[in-house]
């Protein structure tokens, strides 16, 4: 296993009341990694993204829109026991040599019993953070405007990491957030062929409850759930910062209000955040909304590991 030293964490702000994730998050290793409720591990790498790149900042710019976030949930409390393991060495080499490497260092944070917060980085890293949670029946709900199932030809992208999961062995799949036009028919009924769920950014609209609840019915059975965000889910005027940014997405209270009910599912091993590109972003909502995305889903956790 190989990661860097995490970074030094601090809250900007000079109000001794204004306790923020600066003020909470402590370096972790991995073998107290399994003391904490949540630890971050950091995945600096966008050589597999079929649009344009930046990712490789996103853990970065994520660590540091969250430092000055606010710890207090109103419904939940403080968050209060977070580590950082730091970033995943990323080596030199093609898709699928770095896919390797990253798993066989996901492999081990897994294998702690901790929960871990990825932040990316691309979204071919998922398929990395996520098989070795294949030991058990695994299922995924994926919050991202595609389907992300392409046909690997030639080497993995951003965009094949479920198509690899499926043929590794996945047991269901949901895409919550999934937008009209910006996916191939052949790719929809491959979705349809493993019988997962597409709930599209209208349902989400229309019925948040009811549209959450059908990605976890399609989980049924499953004894793990990964939870991935993609944050081109969101509408591309709240998250210009990734790599494809459309619009008709879902917004940022439509999302984090998704992730806390997704993450109270006692079955939940891992999260992620992918596609988080800062240089694509000079405002930095991109990062914040992915940094707030991050607090409540360990709210949504929390409120049911303290249960």
């Amino acid at each position: 296993m190989s990661l860097h030293e995490p970074p030094a964490w601090s809250g900007p702000s000079s109000d001794p009341n204004d306790e923020q994730f600066g003020d909470v998050v402590e370096p972790a290793t991995l073998d107290r990694a399994v003391e904490f409720d949540a630890v971050l591990v950091g995945e600096p790498y966008d050589g597999a993204v079929i649009g344009r790149r930046g990712a490789r900042e996103g853990p970065a710019a994520l660590r540091e829109a969250l430092a000055g976030v606010k710890t207090h949930h109103f419904d939940a409390g403080p968050v209060e026991s977070i580590g950082d393991l730091g970033n995943v060495t990323i080596p030199d080499g093609d898709v699928s040599s770095v896919q390797e490497t990253v798993r066989e260092t996901t492999r081990e944070i897994h294998a702690s019993d901790a929960l871990p917060v990825f932040l990316g980085g691309d979204n071919s890293l998922t398929y990395p953070n996520a098989t070795p949670l294949l030991s058990e029946s695994l299922g995924v709900v994926n919050f991202d405007a595609h389907l992300d199932c392409r046909e690997v030809r030639g080497e993995p992208t951003s965009g094949t990491p479920y198509r690899q999961l499926h043929e590794a062995g996945l047991d269901a799949y949901a895409c919550v957030g999934a937008r009209h036009f910006e996916t191939s028919t052949a790719y929809a009924e491959y979705v349809d062929e493993q019988n997962g769920a597409i709930v599209t950014s209208e349902a989400v609209g229309d019925d948040l409850a009811g549209a959450v609840d059908r990605a976890l019915d399609a989980m049924a059975g499953v004894e793990t759930l990964y939870v991935s965000l993609d944050l081109d889910v969101l509408d591309a005027t709240a998250a210009p910062g990734v790599s494809a940014p459309t619009p008709g997405g879902i917004t940022t209270r439509e999302l984090f209000e998704s992730l806390r009910r997704v993450a109270a599912d006692d079955r939940v091993a891992g999260f992620e955040v992918v596609e988080c590109a800062p240089p694509l972003d000079t405002e930095g909502r991109t990062a914040a909304a992915g940094a707030r995305a991050v607090a409540h889903f360990l709210t949504g956790h929390m409120e049911e590991h303290d249960d």
